[in-house]
């Protein structure tokens, strides 16, 4: 690169397809939108508030990685807002296997630490889909709390990182003046 054309001061954003959280995510929301469709009941309004929760999740993780190359604030906000969204989610899981009289699979469960194995697995990438058809209810759900408490887990950390890459790099203002004045000074 020769002093005419100056370094790019804004870092590429995207990549959000490589990230963990966001393929969790991806898999939160398919398993989601088939199990509102089919263990809810046509015109319950919590299969649009469960499937818009879920779709929050993915979209915001995927919004604020590509808003990451002008704006670190606006990022760090939707990573967050992603969190929140998976959270409701959880929320809304839980209440449907306690208003059906079934169990959530805490620790100290027969299926708890099987279930977290699973679901941290590269197995459930590959078979997930072919599960939905097959899991009742109560699998269904806590297949889908451990992959939410696995995303949301991910993404407090991406959360951890993007705000020590802010305070370590600063905000897009301050590399733009950075790459200014460095450009100022091999002129």
């Amino acid at each position: 690169m020769n002093n005419n054309h100056p370094h790019p001061f804004l870092p590429q954003g995207g990549g959000y397809r490589r990230l963990r959280a966001y393929k969790v995510a991806e898999m939160v929301y398919d398993l989601t939108y088939f199990f509102a469709h089919r263990f809810l009941e046509k015109g319950d309004r919590t299969i649009d508030q469960m499937v818009q929760a879920a779709r929050s999740g993915k979209q915001n993780i995927a919004e604020g990685s590509e808003a990451s190359t002008t704006s670190k604030e606006t990022e760090i906000k939707l990573t967050n807002v992603a969190k929140a969204s998976l959270e409701e989610l959880l929320i809304d899981y839980e209440d449907y296997l306690r208003v059906h009289g079934m169990e959530q699979w805490r620790q100290g469960h027969p299926r708890y630490d099987a279930m977290r194995r699973y679901a941290g697995s590269p197995q459930v990438d590959q078979e997930y889909r072919s599960l939905m058809e097959r899991m009742g209810e109560e699998e269904y759900c806590n297949l889908c709390i451990t992959l939410i408490h696995q995303a949301t887990y991910l993404l407090r950390q991406l959360i951890a990182a993007q705000q020590k890459q802010f305070l370590e790099q600063g905000g897009v203002r301050e590399q733009m003046t950075r790459a200014r004045l460095e450009y100022r000074k091999r002129q």
